[in-house]
């Protein structure tokens, strides 16, 4: 049984945006599942665009996003001999020619052929010239004059192409640069591609690519073309629907894992399963559940998942990759015990890092800022008495476990006859500054004795200087 080989070429003229990905993620989840090879090529040759910074950037999307390639990465800028080789092959062969028809010429021959209604497209001027080769002259691909080519797509089905209204396409410029559809098939014949899957705006690249690879006697490789992702109201996806770059989704604090998850369901299925691990994905993916339909992207969709994928990692990652979301509000943290202890109340309740860390942040606050609401509503005269004598208990107390703490609140609910959510309330304000929070036993354990009576001590005095001022 041959080997699998599948490949990614993004173009490097920008970060690898959504579509990109799960296209990278289609072809590399196929290669894994077959125990095949999966090649990085860089698709360079557009000189004025591509730039060493977007190289990098997807690079590090791809890394982050955990695709790694078993060979490459390829660059086309730095394989130009390789293509004048194949050029030569098939102009001695005769399956291409040069043209020296003028700019001025080929915009007539295209005016004429609009104004008659016809397709605009070369009209063979120079097709059986034999021209030898002539000083800035482009290179034409010899398309058959007659015939069907046909495209054996396996998620689309067959599409045919009728030959006669293709035109004599240009595989190398005047200046001897080669065209995209040469080069590509140039690349995936000589790295050995053999499964092509890409999005369906190829499709009409794709009958160019089979007559070349017919002339260059190379075996047809099998296509599967995706549909685009599209945007909740059915456009093409774009910054309004959401942030269309990988690495912005990295920066948002959504984890790799769920983007993941998410931009392979969009398109692919088994069954009614929606949470996948990555393995789960390596172990089931398969090109005959990609659908035809478009993916729709949903970001809400991706939040949800993301919160998933954050319950179902062990705290002590989480931990580790909550430490830059929280550098980012200036708080410096070690993924330690204490660090795991927090994610480990915060993880039920978090969509993304980002809203985990500002969730942590009173954790390691040296004094509270109250919501005014919450101050308004809890700390009022009323509370003082039942913070007072919590300080009392706390302080008594030599270890602060979660026993301890509740043996501290009932003291407190038998000496003022209130029932614990009367306490637990103003005591949450205290510690935290709003009125929701984990439970009330366990971040108080966290926060630490000292903390814990220096924030109660500072929500009396709020309480008693609020009642002197009114």
């Amino acid at each position: 049984m041959k080997t699998i080989i599948t490949r990614f070429p993004p173009s490097p003229t920008g970060h690898l945006h959504v579509g990109g990905a799960r296209t990278a993620l289609f072809n590399w989840l196929y290669a894994r599942h077959k125990k095949g090879k999966f090649v990085l090529r860089i698709e360079d040759t557009d000189a004025a665009r591509s730039t060493q910074a977007s190289v990098d950037a997807i690079f590090e999307a791809l890394e982050w996003l955990g695709i790694d390639w078993d060979e490459g990465p390829y660059f086309q800028s730095r394989r130009y001999p390789i293509y004048q080789e194949y050029i030569d092959k098939l102009i001695q062969t005769g399956h291409a020619y040069y043209c020296t028809c003028s700019p001025e010429r080929l915009e007539s021959m295209r005016a004429k052929a609009m104004a008659n209604g016809e397709k605009p497209k070369y009209d063979g001027t120079c097709r059986d010239k034999d021209l030898p080769k002539p000083e800035n002259a482009v290179v034409r691909f010899k398309v058959p004059l007659t015939g069907t080519t046909v495209l054996e797509d396996v998620i689309k089905g067959n599409i045919v192409f009728q030959n006669d209204e293709l035109d004599d396409f240009i595989i190398a410029r005047s200046d001897g640069s080669p065209t995209y559809n040469f080069v590509v098939v140039v690349d995936d014949i000589t790295m050995q591609i053999n499964t092509i899957i890409r999005g369906d705006d190829h499709v009409m690249n794709t009958p160019k690519q089979i007559l070349l690879y017919q002339a260059l006697d190379a075996p047809l490789p099998v296509f599967g073309h995706v549909p685009m992702v599209l945007g909740k109201d059915r456009s093409r996806l774009s910054k309004r629907h959401g942030a269309t770059s990988v690495t912005a989704y990295r920066d948002m604090g959504f984890l790799p894992q769920a983007v993941v998850n998410y931009l392979v369901r969009l398109g692919w299925s088994y069954g009614d399963q929606e949470f996948f691990t990555t393995d789960d994905l390596i172990e089931k993916f398969s090109l005959k559940n990609i659908g035809r339909a478009a993916g729709i992207f949903d970001q809400e969709k991706l939040t949800a998942l993301n919160a998933d994928h954050i319950q179902a990692t062990p705290p002590e990652t989480l931990a580790r990759l909550l430490v830059p979301f929280l550098e980012k509000q200036g708080i410096h943290a070690e993924p330690g015990e204490f660090l795991v202890k927090i994610v480990k109340t915060l993880a039920q309740r978090s969509k993304t890092l980002e809203e985990m860390a500002l969730a942590a942040i009173f954790y390691f606050a040296e004094t509270i800022t109250y919501e005014e609401k919450a101050a308004r509503k809890f700390l009022k005269p009323a509370a003082r008495q039942p913070l007072q004598f919590l300080m009392d208990a706390l302080s008594a107390i030599e270890t602060f476990t979660e026993e301890n703490l509740e043996n501290a609140f009932k003291s407190v609910m038998e000496k003022t006859g209130l029932k614990l959510g009367k306490i637990a309330q103003p005591v949450r304000v205290a510690l935290t500054g709003k009125t929701a929070s984990p439970g009330i036993f366990e971040i108080t354990e966290i926060i630490g004795k000292e903390k814990v009576i220096q924030r109660l001590k500072q929500a009396v005095t709020y309480i008693e200087q609020t009642a002197e001022e009114e």
